[in-house]
């Protein structure tokens, strides 16, 4: 959108070089920035621009961008309309079009999800116990209610970090796995034992002190980026075609699935313990 803004020189393949994509990718962000309510115009054959207004237009960059938590808070705000509203629609519409690789609805893509964050929010300011019903278990996949003190949501709010009152430890809970948020009145008992721990890129938690570091092909570095967005932080160009991930991760389970799934465009490189991981997984589950 930068680029295009008073754009009357740069063409379709210009762009297309400059933000290595192909030219098809180019005509489709057109096609987006129209259908989210964009003035598109063409100067010239392959030359298109964002139209000026009179005023001098803000920097794009820091106006459509959105961050984890105000995508999850504009996404909320649009499932507290009625769905009697017409707007309803329009909005999530245009926030879609804006946010195909990881569209605002899909933070709180159902309307439970956005009540079970509201409710952990207020419990986490409030200082109460929550009870997570029919939250399912991750090793035996049975569903139960946990007692817990919630005392912090992810920046993805994706997970939710609590206190475990049965098991007496500090755990993290999927937001999308817990089937409702009930409040308790009591008061947090045991606030002194909150603590969260590190997260990964592959959303490992722990201590991050295994160094990993990964030669990606162009396929493998945009899933890469379409299911870790974080990880464009970490990712850098090492040649025409390939990319360098370096990062410290807490487990090897995260990075590992990941690497195994895409063995064909991936090389590990000096991570031992890595390669020992993935040696040791193939031999144990792969030897068909």
């Amino acid at each position: 959108m930068t680029l295009l803004t008073g754009n009357t020189s740069l063409s379709v393949d210009e762009l297309a070089r400059k933000l290595d994509t192909t030219y098809r990718s180019i005509y489709r962000y057109l096609d987006t920035f129209k259908d989210a309510g964009f003035a598109v115009i063409k100067v010239k054959s392959g030359v298109y621009q964002l139209v000026q207004t009179k005023r001098n237009l803000p920097d794009f960059s820091k106006i459509v961008h959105f961050s984890d938590e105000e995508a999850a808070i504009v996404n909320g705000l649009i499932e507290s309309l009625d769905n009697t509203n017409a707007l309803k629609q329009n909005l999530h519409q245009k926030l879609s079009a804006i946010y195909d690789c990881a569209p605002v609805t899909d933070y709180v893509a159902k309307k439970a999800n956005a009540l079970n964050i509201r409710e952990l929010s207020s419990a986490i300011k409030e200082e109460h116990p929550v009870i997570l019903h029919d939250y399912p278990s991750s090793h035996s996949g049975k569903k139960r209610d946990r007692r817990i003190e919630p005392f912090a949501l992810t920046t993805n709010y994706i997970n939710v970090w609590g206190y475990d009152l049965e098991d007496g430890r500090n755990k993290m809970f999927g937001v999308s796995r817990i089937g409702e948020v009930e409040v308790l009145p009591d008061d947090w008992t045991h606030k002194a034992d909150h603590q969260t721990h590190e997260i990964d890129l592959f959303h490992m938690t722990g201590s991050r002190d295994i160094h990993v570091k990964l030669r990606l092909s162009m396929m493998a570095k945009n899933l890469l980026l379409e299911e870790y967005p974080l990880a464009a932080e970490q990712v850098s160009k090492s040649s025409k075609d390939k990319w360098i991930l370096e990062t410290d991760v807490c487990a090897l389970q995260g990075v590992g699935r990941f690497v195994i799934g895409l063995a064909d465009q991936i090389e590990v490189i000096d991570s031992p313990e890595l390669k020992a991981y993935i040696a040791d997984f193939s031999k144990k589950y792969l030897n068909f």
